[in-house]
């Protein structure tokens, strides 16, 4: 009867250890540096996973090592090469044909193509709409602004980072097929896409410039403006103002209406002036120009001409 040899028990990485690995990736930016960016974070992340996989001391040392190289994405990006690491060291600690260089080439290759996609997906597109009903929530008075604000984007970041990963650990090195597919162009040019477009809907709303000087002044008809003289004493007289101003003949305020350049402006195309600003600066980094030095200039321009009697 042959001997049978014994059958190796694989090292399993639980989800309990994705888990953890997946909180750690939070801090990813904790110790950025100059010289390997995210590489302290990184490998911060996988501690719990290595010392589950190795338990020679040596074996530990060696994977810190290579997991301190240059490394560096978006930081919610990282979430699914951070996946396929773990599959890669699960195999590698199982007696896988892994090496260093191996680990090392499916970080870089994915590492460049994912850092283009989280800027347009998560700052220019999700953080500004969420940002935006934050806002306006907040403006109105209604506490649950930032609070909405807070929750929505911690469980929007958070919920992509954690399927991300447990996708690319699934997946392993057969996601970088799905990243030369085409995947990743379609994602950031839609994200792209949107983030414009929310971006062109707040101009109105956030940029705002008013020209004060006046255009015309015309003296109004008799009855069409509220005549305060005749007004009833007291808080019947205000009443009757605001009646007459709001619900019912739309009466002016006064007896000489003045027309500004802003409202013949607003007349034409509302918040036409915010949307060129835009556009100016929009030009200006374009053509690479500091934006410390858009701010100061905006700032020195808005000055003067408020001054002069323009803003």
């Amino acid at each position: 009867m042959a001997d049978s040899k014994p059958i190796e028990k694989k090292i399993k990485l639980s989800k309990a250890d994705r888990l953890s690995v997946a909180w750690r990736s939070t801090f990813i930016q904790g110790s950025w540096n100059y010289e390997r960016m995210q590489n302290g974070g990184w490998c911060y992340s996988l501690i719990p996973a290595i010392n589950k996989l190795y338990s020679k001391k040596e074996d530990r040392a060696a994977a810190y090592q290579r997991h301190l190289e240059f490394f560096n994405t978006h930081p919610y990006l990282a979430s699914p090469i951070l996946g396929v690491t773990l599959a890669l060291e699960e195999e590698r600690a199982n007696g896988g044909d892994v090496d260093d260089v191996a680990i090392q080439g499916v970080k870089v290759g994915m590492m460049g193509p994912l850092a283009g996609v989280g800027d347009p997906v998560f700052w220019y597109t999700v953080r500004p709409i969420l940002g935006a009903l934050g806002a306006s929530m907040a403006l109105a008075g209604n506490i649950m602004g930032p609070i909405l604000f807070f929750v929505l984007w911690n469980l929007i970041r958070w919920g992509f980072m954690w399927y991300t990963q447990e996708f690319g650990y699934r997946v392993g090195t057969r996601i970088t097929d799905d990243l030369s597919g085409g995947l990743l162009q379609a994602v950031t040019r839609g994200a792209s896409m949107m983030g414009m477009f929310v971006l062109g809907a707040l101009i109105e709303r956030w940029v705002t410039i008013t020209f004060v000087p006046v255009v015309s002044k015309t003296t109004l008809s008799k009855g069409a403006y509220i005549d305060w003289s005749t007004l009833p004493k007291g808080a019947a007289g205000i009443k009757k103002a605001l009646t007459e101003y709001n619900l019912g003949k739309g009466m002016a305020l006064s007896k000489i209406k003045v027309t500004t350049l802003q409202d013949n402006l607003d007349q034409l195309i509302p918040g036409l002036a915010g949307l060129l600003l835009t556009f100016l600066c929009m030009w200006l980094l374009k053509k690479k120009v500091s934006p410390i030095i858009i701010i100061l200039g905006i700032f020195v321009v808005a000055i003067l001409l408020h001054v002069i009697g323009i803003l």
